[in-house]
């Protein structure tokens, strides 16, 4: 079935929310990738406030995912998906228009607090319209995603020619076009939380040990996916001695989920069982780092800068767990989106999204930091040891979901 098919054969309320995707990921990586330059360089801001403003916008979202999601549930995830679209494009114009420090931050904080109403909504939504096709669902959400995140930066880059400010009012302007569409044209959904309160919803989901534990589980998912931001690019940068070579990891890692999710997904959700998928996922997201740290052992950081070709062979070790991480998260994360959707009953979807997102972001996070560590120790002398930490991650993850499974703790398997 081709892309189009099969995204319209899906309820409207689905394809609305897939084409919103797409435009929230082009709207936030149009800007957010060249945010730093301008607050280092244009703003003149020190390195020192650079990162509160990065860290503040990262906090406001991963730390409120789980009020985000609760929101979702006692007050419509369709409320909560138009809210942190509005905020968004108010925290985008802030960024054009704001020149000091203070104002920046209002903007991270609204900007972050945007994500946190719309990430965990925006897949209960989808998680009650799609019924009996969350799987197929979620891949479509995947992918709609990753070509945002293609174009964005891309469409970023030639705003950039302009001005940052061009490209914060572009960005601003495309979250304003979406909140009001989805104002017009987004299905109102039943509110199937009514009488369950916000503490009862929270006692609820923390009190679900089943859930907990695939949290747990496949949080690892999250915190490898999280290194194609830190240890991939730093070991391409080793390798290469060029930031440019950074680019080509996004490139394959995109373009491979662009051609292959839908077909992976739809070739195992009949074959494999969830569990099993989630595991063989996690596995090779892990496994695939085996291949640079092998690299990274066999072949020290070039003693000046390497040329072209010997550069691209250097370079090949990590654009194979690049391509091996894009593999691992196709064959997953739809499977996982899917269960945790299935432990969402009584109308908590998003709550259970929540909580999901906020635990994994915290794994996310203490993952970076042990690595980043790593990679400090490891420069010169072990660098192998971040790659070798994260099969460790993988090898983890794989195993606790792959117990889950063979005692059947995983709701909603088929």
């Amino acid at each position: 079935m081709s892309l189009w098919r099969l995204t319209r054969s899906f309820p409207v309320a689905v394809q609305v929310l897939l084409v919103n995707t797409l435009g929230v990921s082009v709207g936030f990586y149009l800007l957010i990738p060249f945010l730093t330059a301008h607050l280092s360089g244009g703003l003149g801001m020190s390195a020192t406030l650079v990162g509160v403003v990065l860290g503040v916008r990262t906090l406001s979202q991963q730390g409120l995912y789980l009020l985000g999601g609760s929101v979702s549930d006692r007050w419509g995830a369709r409320g909560a998906i138009i809210a942190g679209c509005a905020l968004r494009t108010v925290g985008f114009g802030l960024f054009a228009l704001g020149d000091t420090f203070a104002v920046v931050l209002v903007a991270a904080i609204l900007t972050g607090v945007a994500g946190a109403l719309f990430g965990p909504a925006a897949r209960a939504y989808i998680a009650v319209e799609a019924a009996g096709r969350r799987a197929e669902a979620f891949a479509l959400f995947t992918l709609f995603s990753n070509a945002g995140a293609l174009a964005g930066p891309l469409l970023g880059s030639v705003l950039l020619l302009v001005g940052f400010q061009v490209s914060a009012v572009a960005a601003a302007a495309i979250f304003a076009v979406l909140t009001v569409w989805q104002v017009v044209v987004l299905p109102v959904q039943r509110v199937r939380a009514v009488g369950t309160s916000v503490w009862a919803g929270w006692r609820e989901v923390f009190a679900d040990r089943r859930f907990l534990a695939f949290t747990a589980a496949a949080s690892g998912m999250f915190a490898l996916e999280s290194q194609l931001y830190l240890v991939l690019p730093w070991e391409a940068q080793r390798q290469t001695g060029s930031p440019s070579s950074i680019a080509v990891l996004f490139l394959v890692s995109t373009v491979l989920t662009l051609a292959f999710q839908i077909r992976v997904t739809t070739a195992l959700q009949h074959r494999w069982s969830r569990g099993w998928s989630i595991a063989v996922g996690i596995a090779l997201l892990g496994g695939g780092f085996g291949v640079m740290a092998l690299g990274a052992a066999l072949t020290p950081s070039p003693g000046a800068p390497a040329s072209p070709w010997e550069a691209a062979w250097r370079l090949a070790p990590v654009l194979v767990t690049t391509a091996l991480l894009a593999a691992g998260l196709m064959i997953a994360k739809p499977f996982v989106y899917e269960l945790v959707s299935g432990f969402g009953r009584n109308g908590l979807e998003g709550t259970y999204f929540g909580v999901f997102y906020l635990a994994s972001g915290i794994a996310a996070a203490l993952a970076n930091a042990v690595l980043g560590w790593a990679a400090g120790v490891a420069d010169g002398r072990l660098p192998w040891l971040p790659a070798a930490l994260c099969v460790l991650i993988g090898a983890v993850g794989a195993t606790a979901t792959l117990v889950l499974h063979r005692r059947g703790i995983l709701r909603g398997e088929s």
